[in-house]
């Protein structure tokens, strides 16, 4: 009796710290407050590679993210020079199989114009309705808080993300994501992005039960789409060690002709989407 309560309380404790990792991530990236134009639409591709992941499943019947594309198409439009509404429709595809992941809604507010100033902040709120094989939590909601500083070719921005699973199994996990990046040239940028997953709040585990991995990003046009490409290194073993990332977006003219009308991500001052000469759970 004694050996079989200690089995439960081991697998208790090994469910509690793959929990937060139990949902695929169709979108790698970190949010700089800027959106699309007031009556403008926009649409990016996100794809995620796992080269080299975890090969054991967050939980019975998940998804495992080793060799697995992930990604999402984003739909997004303009209210205001405020607030933007956005679309997800996440899949990943794995041993062959194409798997949907629901859809995703969310409202982004913004300081106005955040592209042309040296500090700037939003949040974005974003309702998930998942798949089994993609979430222990059939609902769930992202907080994402927008804190950033621009100062002549530097930029530094981080996301303190709140994640909420409902239901059950549901938790309140801390996700937050963080960039550095120089402008190169008009037309480039280079930079590092560092995406965690530190668990439960409150209930933080060790270090290595935590996701944490670094990016190397570069942003740039590509014709008429912005793109951003980066290579992520696992720091933990609960981290997918080798994750490639790709961002293909494209802003649509806006409401007057101005086809270079702002749009959020991922490149900052050179995305040719903005409105003037300025612009990251596999698991």
């Amino acid at each position: 009796m004694t050996r079989y309560c200690l089995t439960l309380s081991i697998a208790g404790c090994l469910c509690a710290t793959t929990l937060s990792q139990a949902r695929a991530v169709d979108e790698i990236q970190v949010y700089n407050a800027s959106i699309a134009a007031p009556g403008q639409w926009t649409i990016q591709q996100h794809l995620n590679y796992v080269g080299r992941g975890l090969k054991e499943p967050p939980f019975p019947g998940g998804l495992v993210s080793n060799g697995s594309l992930n990604g999402t198409p984003e739909f997004a439009y303009g209210v205001t020079d405020w607030w933007e509404l956005g679309l997800y429709l996440p899949f990943a595809v794995q041993d062959h199989q194409f798997l949907s992941d629901a859809v995703k809604l969310r409202t982004l507010f913004v300081s106005p114009n955040a592209d042309q100033r040296e500090f700037f902040y939003g949040v974005n709120f974003e309702i998930s309705n998942s798949t089994p094989r993609f979430s222990q939590t059939r609902f769930g909601l992202e907080i994402r808080p927008i804190l950033g500083v621009r100062k002549h070719d530097w930029e530094f921005i981080i996301n303190p993300i709140i994640d909420v699973g409902f239901g059950r199994n549901g938790e309140i996990d801390f996700t937050p994501a963080v960039r550095v990046a120089r402008r190169i040239n008009p037309d480039l940028q280079l930079g590092l992005e560092y995406y965690a997953d530190f668990g439960e709040i409150g209930r933080f585990g060790s270090v290595s039960s935590q996701s944490h991995t670094l990016f190397a990003v570069t942003d740039f046009k590509l014709g008429i789409f912005s793109v951003n490409l980066g290579a992520g290194y696992g720091l933990t073993a609960a981290s997918d060690r080798f994750v490639v990332k790709t961002i293909v977006g494209y802003a649509f003219p806006a409401p007057g002709g101005d086809s270079a009308a702002s749009e959020r991500r991922p490149i900052t001052p050179v995305n040719p989407m903005a409105r003037s000469a300025t612009r990251m759970p596999a698991y």
